[in-house]
This record gives C-alpha cells, sequence and structure tokens, in this order.
C-alpha cells in the first residue's frame, strides 16, 4: 500500500472535482467550409457553447491514434480505449496494435491457446487430429475499422489455418455500418471471399456460413439485450433464420426487403445448400470469436463457455473449443482461452485515489456504464475500495436511440447531483452517452436533439456544482456527431449519393475532443505551460490533472497536468 500514497502538493483545503465526460462529441471546424453534418454547430447548446469560447480554462486533446495508443494516427479513437487513457494517465499500446504485432511476428501462432486449437504439422492441434478433425468457426465483425476488429486479422488467420491444414473452416460475419461506411459490407464480403475462394477453389470447405448486423445480432453489450445474443446463438448454431445461397444474395434481398435500413441493423441470415446450412457450430468444433474489443465480446462467450448458464436456453446445446481474440474480463476471466493477451493497466487514478482515502461516485446509463468503472479501472471490474467506491448505473431503454435521442440524461443528472448534495465525494465522474450512441445511428436531426437534451442537463448540473463549490472538468472520450455526414477525404466536401443525397456517417471521427475547467476557483488554474506539456496532450494527461485539482502530486510515470496554478 505504501508504493500508492501520493504526496500532497497542497495541504489546505480542497474543493471537490467533477468530471463530465460527453461521450461522442468532438470539436470540429467545419462551418467555414459549409459543412452541414457538424451537430453541435446545429444545436442550440449556449452552456456547452459558452465554455468553449469562455472557460477559465480551455484547450483541445487528441482521442485518437498513437495519443490513447492505437496503431496510427489515423485510426478513430473508441470509447474502450478513451476512458483507459483517461483513467490510467498513461498510453498503453491498445487491441488492434496488440494484435496486429502479435500476427506480424507469430507470437499468435506460437501461443498456447492457438497451438491447443490449431497446431502445425509438427505439433498437431485439436482441429489437426487423424480421423477426427474438427471444424473451424471464426464469428466476429467484418470491417476494417479497427474498433472492435479488422479484417486483415481474420484473414491471416484463416492464411495460417489452410498452412496449418485445417480441412473445414466456416466464418460467421457481423456486418458493422457504424465504425464504417453505413452502407459497405459488400466490400469486406468480395475481400473476404476472394480470400476463401483462394483457399478453396472448389468452394466446398471455407465458406461464409451465416450473419446479420452488430445490432441485431450476437453483438450486445453490459446485458442490455440478451435476445441478441440468443438469435446469435439461433443463426450461427442452430442455423436457424432467413436461408440464402450466397452472402452477396442474402445482403441483397435483406436491403431489398428492409429499406433505409444500414448495414449495422440487417436482419440475421444463414447460407444453405438444398433447405441445409451449410456451416452449424456442432459439438467439439473450435470457435474463435476474432473481435479484439471487449464490451461486446463477453456475452457470446459466456453462451460459450459458461456452466451453469441461464441467461436463455441454448438450443442446441454443444460443447466446443472456444478462444477470445483476446481477455475480455480479466476479473471474471472471459473467456478462459484467448489468443492475444490484453495490455496489463496498472495504478489507474481511481485506484492511486483509493489507496489516499479520496471517496469517488461514478454513474452512468447502461450503455456507457461499463467506461467509467471496467475500463476507466484499466479493464478491471471490481472496486478498489468497497467503501470509497460508489457506482450507479442508470438502466438504458431498449429502443433505437435516434427515437429516443434524450436516453437517460436526466435521470443521470438527477442522480449525480442526488450524490453531490450528500458532500460524501471528493471526486465524480459522469458519462453522458447520447453524442456517441445516437450519433451512430447516422440520424443528424436526432443527434441535434442529443446534444441540446446533454446541453439542458450540463446547465443544471454545472449550476447545482458552483452552489456546492466544485471544480468541474468537461471533456469527452472521442468525436462522433460532430461529423454526421461523410466527407470525402481528397475534396474535403460532404459526400453525396447518386440521389444527390447526403450520406450519413454513423463512425466515430479523428476530432479532438475539448477540455474545459469551471466552476470553483477554475479562476485560479491556467493551462500547463507549452514546456511542460507534450505538443499535442491527450486524454492520459487527464488523470495527473484529476490529482493536481485534488491537491497531489502525480506518480513520476504519468503524463503530465493539463493545468497548473496561476
Amino acid at each position: 500500500m505504501g508504493s500508492f500514497l501520493l504526496e500532497k502538493e497542497n495541504p489546505g483545503k480542497i474543493n471537490p472535482v467533477l468530471l463530465v465526460i460527453l461521450d461522442g462529441v468532438g470539436i470540429y471546424d467545419g462551418m467555414s467550409q459549409g459543412y452541414p453534418g457538424n451537430a453541435l454547430d446545429r444545436a442550440n447548446a449556449p452552456v456547452f457553447k459558452g465554455l468553449l469560447e469562455q472557460a477559465p480554462v480551455r484547450t483541445l486533446l487528441q482521442a485518437h491514434g498513437k495519443a490513447v495508443g492505437l496503431p496510427s494516427d489515423e485510426d478513430m479513437g473508441n470509447s474502450e480505449v478513451g476512458h483507459n487513457a483517461m483513467g490510467a494517465g498513461r498510453v498503453f499500446t491498445q487491441g488492434a496494435k496488440l494484435v496486429t504485432a502479435a500476427i506480424e511476428t507469430r507470437e499468435l501462432f506460437t501461443g498456447r491457446s492457438w497451438m491447443d486449437l490449431i497446431g502445425n504439422r509438427h505439433q498437431p492441434g485439436l482441429a489437426l487430429q487423424d480421423g477426427s478433425a474438427r471444424s473451424v468457426h471464426f464469428l466476429g465483425l467484418l470491417s476494417d475499422g479497427n474498433v472492435h476488429s479488422h479484417i486483415k486479422h481474420l484473414m491471416a488467420m484463416i492464411r495460417e489455418c489452410a498452412q496449418q491444414g485445417v480441412a473445414r473452416l466456416y466464418v460467421h460475419i457481423l456486418l458493422d455500418g457504424r465504425d464504417v461506411e453505413e452502407i459497405s459490407a459488400h466490400r469486406y464480403i468480395d475481400e473476404l471471399e476472394t480470400l476463401l475462394a483462394e483457399l478453396d477453389p472448389q468452394r466446398e470447405r471455407y465458406l461464409i456460413a451465416s450473419g446479420g448486423g452488430r445490432m441485431k445480432v450476437t453483438m450486445d453489450r453490459y446485458e442490455a439485450d440478451w435476445d441478441m445474443v440468443k438469435l446469435g446463438w439461433q443463426t450461427h448454431v442452430a442455423g436457424k433464420g432467413p436461408m440464402f445461397s450466397s452472402t452477396r444474395e442474402a445482403i441483397e434481398v435483406l436491403r431489398q426487403a428492409n429499406p433505409g435500413v444500414t448495414d449495422q441493423d440487417l436482419p440475421a441470415f444463414v447460407i444453405g445448400k438444398r433447405g441445409e446450412a451449410i456451416g452449424t457450430i456442432q459439438d467439439d468444433d473450435i470457435v474463435i470469436f476474432f473481435n479484439f474489443r471487449g464490451d461486446r465480446g463477453i456475452e457470446i462467450s459466456r453462451a460459450f463457455t459458461e456452466e451453469p448458464f441461464s441467461e436463455f436456453v441454448r438450443e442446441p446445446m454443444v460443447k466446443v473449443h472456444y478462444a477470445g481474440m483476446m481477455e475480455y474480463d480479466g476479473d471474471r476471466k472471459i473467456p478462459p482461452r484467448y489468443l492475444v493477451e490484453p495490455p496489463a493497466i496498472d495504478r489507474t487514478v481511481s485506484e492511486y485515489l483509493a489507496h489516499n482515502g479520496i471517496a469517488q461516485f461514478a454513474i452512468s446509463e447502461t450503455q456507457k456504464y461499463g467506461h467509467v468503472t471496467y475500463f476507466w479501472n484499466g479493464n478491471n471490474s471490481e472496486k478498489f475500495h468497497q467503501e470509497l467506491e460508489t457506482w450507479q448505473e442508470i438502466s438504458s431503454d431498449r429502443v433505437s436511440f435516434d427515437q429516443k435521442p434524450r436516453m437517460k440524461a436526466d435521470e443521470i443528472t438527477d442522480a449525480l447531483i442526488d450524490a453531490m448534495e450528500t458532500g460524501r465525494f471528493q471526486f465524480l465522474r459522469v458519462n453522458y452517452p447520447n453524442g456517441d450512441m445516437v450519433g451512430h445511428t447516422g440520424v443528424l436531426e436526432a443527434a441535434v436533439a442529443a446534444i441540446e437534451a446533454v446541453d439542458q442537463n450540463l446547465d443544471r448540473l454545472l449550476a447545482r456544482a458552483d452552489e456546492l463549490g466544485y471544480t468541474v472538468m468537461v471533456t469527452a472520450d472521442h468525436g462522433n456527431c460532430d461529423q454526421m455526414i461523410e466527407i470525402d477525404k481528397k475534396t474535403g466536401a460532404a459526400k453525396k449519393n447518386t440521389e444527390g443525397k447526403f450520406i450519413p456517417k454513423t463512425s466515430h471521427t479523428l476530432s479532438p475532443v475539448p477540455f474545459l475547467l469551471t466552476g470553483k476557483d477554475a479562476d485560479s488554474w491556467q493551462l500547463s505551460p507549452a514546456g511542460q506539456l507534450q505538443a499535442k496532450p491527450g486524454l492520459g494527461n487527464i488523470a495527473a490533472t484529476i490529482l493536481k485539482l485534488l491537491g497531489f502530486e502525480k506518480p513520476e510515470d504519468y503524463l503530465p497536468s493539463l493545468v497548473v496554478r496561476k
């Protein structure tokens, strides 16, 4: 415990600190180019816009690429790596980069899990035992969005399977349209089909077997809708659902039958021949879930590995050899077998605060509750101190968020103000998910309404924080609703389809995010001098800033604080 004790920089009276995370609200200046798709520009949000212009301390932070541990600055940030960076105070190499390195160095293919399942010609795994070769199934998100998965990782593993003599291989694809263009599945399907045809010219052994949109099938998170996972089981395992002769046919027919529905919301489908599914998951088969990001991999992993399991009836019940790309929950050991070791994030700011007697409060609704708890705490689902840490989850509605863009912002604010009024907590953090969750729908008008709902709650929150003497930081974890219309990378113009209509954008952005300091004594702070900060500070600087505001010296290896006393 002694190693966690921090030096007090200011032993006097310290104001409690509130961190407000406006999920998915990046800062994109497209007005000068006449860009019409920035929900923040269009929103009536006087409180937030006022802070952007007049907060005592204000700057922009990097929330994507190398600033949050991703391979390159072309990689969009996401809520997981963003909250990891904010909570850890340092930048750790993250999922996509870890997996890419493990493939390039072949550590993935020489690791124990891969060898147990696939093996090689000299040391056969389960898939290569003479006379009892199992089918190998890959299940996951098919895109190059690099947020949950990357098609190159899948293709590298498929090639390795072919080299090692795997006899039968099936891919169960979840369509993206969220971290990539909303109508783009055909591009990734063609790329995958080209590889499968190269490895299996007769088209009998290496095949796409089933699929569906990521927001309809399999990829639920935070136990918001177990019916999605149940449908995934029925689709991938039982082979039940609308049947088509090819994936191309499935996509084309389902798009025609569901006009206006984007890839992420397409129904489940099964590929079959002569009325039978070609690639159902059977007893003793090998199943690899190839997403590297954890939140949407936990529930399907539990369904395949957990005994007893009571979330839904698994029909048919199969016992398989299962592995995730990574360990999705280190505390609960989900899944028990995984291919790539996750980053070992230690000594988060919450752990330091717990050891130094600081009471903390974290709150969001279901869709982002894990981000202000599990991801904030370094991929750790347990509290560091049961008495000093209080977490509160507000249940999310099971509706398309463009239909209810207000989400649970009002209820979150009510509960947060209640917590503030107790006087128990010195550090509180809150995530308003609206900008991200509504941004992902691609509906600009709804995103505007989402920003306005959050701004109204920010008004209430800041007013009460001022009365109670809180110092308040306002930031975001990545961009999203700042670009609701696709932008042509070559010209910078908003993209239109052949009918002249703007093309909705549903993915995250590369925009920086705000850092705003307001509330009690905010005017006694100033932005740290350039010589004390990296050229482009990022989310990793927030942890040291929290400690600074609470009167503590930061650990030596933490990134520097964004603020210093005047």
